[in-house]
């Protein structure tokens, strides 16, 4: 399913670059720097980053439709410190412009472009449409590939949440200058999901200083965050748990440790 899901994202952004070259799409990338996405997952307390996913292939149509601007601000209001949009439209329901609507209605919140992003065309129009940060997937690239997409995206104030899978491409991630490291629960390949991915990274990072970990998929209740945090991860992305929940903020603040 990855390889399908990439192999189409590069014919669409063919299609993509013929309709609008490059050159001509930097020339809308706006002066005024994002809000910074590493301060928001960095601060003190449980740093959430939520996610506005509408269907997933492992999972089909999730119980949550509101649209995303009405979504963002519940997310907000429940104490997120950075969503994470889904912007792929083919496999997960997702919509660039659903950056640009979200950004609009809350500008100081962090937003993640989140995408199977290949191409520093994709990094130029998340920077546009009023992202702070970009998802790059370690598997999906090489370390050349990986090297350059994460400094391009620098020269546009952007971070890179860079997604490894297991300790083989944690390695990888760590020599092509990652410094955010999230880490998949879910297995891409398979949709599985072990939570104890993340425990197995964090040992090994055990030492290692200026990288952030960020803990992703599989996460449901309060008490698996506080053993995170406990291991070493700084931020918690979650996007299934809420999107199935008949109410989405009070879930939210659950998972913080709020009634």
């Amino acid at each position: 399913m990855l390889a399908e899901i990439v192999a189409f994202k590069k014919r669409e952004l063919m299609d993509t670059k013929r309709q609008l070259p490059l050159d001509d799409l930097l020339r809308q990338v706006p002066d005024l720097s994002p809000p910074s996405f590493n301060a928001a997952i960095t601060q003190a307390g449980i740093n959430i980053i939520a996610e506005i996913k509408y269907k997933s292939p492992s999972h089909g149509s999730f119980a949550c439709q509101l649209p995303p601007g009405d979504l963002a601000k519940v997310y907000s209001e429940s104490g997120a410190v950075a969503l994470s949009v889904l912007t792929e439209k083919n496999y997960f329901a997702g919509d660039l412009q659903f950056l640009e609507e979200i950004h609009k209605e809350l500008p100081e919140l962090p937003l993640l472009r989140k995408d199977f992003i290949v191409d520093r065309y994709q990094i130029a129009e998340a920077r546009i449409k009023g992202a702070s940060a970009y998802l790059l997937i370690v598997s999906c690239l090489s370390g050349e590939e990986l090297c350059s997409l994460i400094s391009y995206g620098r020269d546009f104030q952007l971070d890179a949440l860079v997604e490894v899978h297991d300790p083989f491409e944690l390695e990888r991630a760590m020599r092509n200058n990652a410094r955010i490291i999230g880490v998949n629960n879910r297995n891409l390949r398979t949709f599985e999901v072990d939570i104890d991915t993340s425990f197995d990274v964090a040992k090994r990072m055990e030492g290692e200083e200026n990288y952030i970990l960020v803990s992703e998929s599989g996460i449901n209740e309060h008490a698996q965050i506080a053993e995170l945090q406990d291991a070493g991860f700084s931020a918690f992305l979650i996007g299934s748990t809420l999107m199935d929940s008949p109410d989405p903020g009070k879930k939210l603040r659950q998972l913080k440790g709020e009634k």
